[in-house]
């Protein structure tokens, strides 16, 4: 089991920065498989300056508290966790995103945080190659 508040405080707190042009983002929560989690794996290993929030200081302390980050059913208090930590990630990051989010979830942590604060972030500009609101009307 882990502790709520030192989770919490990890989430709202540890460091989340990232160079220009090297955040990778996933979506699994709520689908079948990990499928995205496995492809932004697999670009990270050809991509050695990209990372995904789970790389950053903040990522790895709250995995190595075991929280879950790859539920296909989360637990509403962990995923708000992640979505904290996952704000503060999306409003330090610029440049332009690489993001493996097919088939995302309306409840997943992309589409309703990540996808929002990306499209106000006016320090990122594309989305896998593309204007980041033509990338968003996919999932509207």
């Amino acid at each position: 089991m882990f502790d709520f508040s030192q989770a919490w405080h990890i989430a709202e707190t540890a460091d989340v920065t990232t160079a220009s042009d090297s955040v990778v983002l996933y979506s699994i929560s709520y689908l079948p498989t990990t499928e995205n989690k496995q492809q932004a794996v697999l670009y990270l290993q050809q991509h050695k300056n990209c990372c995904t929030l789970d790389d950053t200081p903040c990522g790895k302390a709250l995995i190595a508290l075991n929280l879950p980050n790859d539920s296909h059913q989360p637990n509403e208090e962990v995923m708000q966790i992640w979505a904290l930590a996952s704000k503060r990630f999306i409003q330090a990051a610029s440049g332009n995103i690489t993001a493996f989010v097919t088939g995302a979830d309306k409840r997943s942590t992309f589409v309703s945080v990540e996808l929002p604060l990306l499209l106000q972030n006016d320090k990122i500009y594309k989305i896998n190659g593309q204007d980041k609101f033509i990338f968003a009307k996919q999932f509207a």
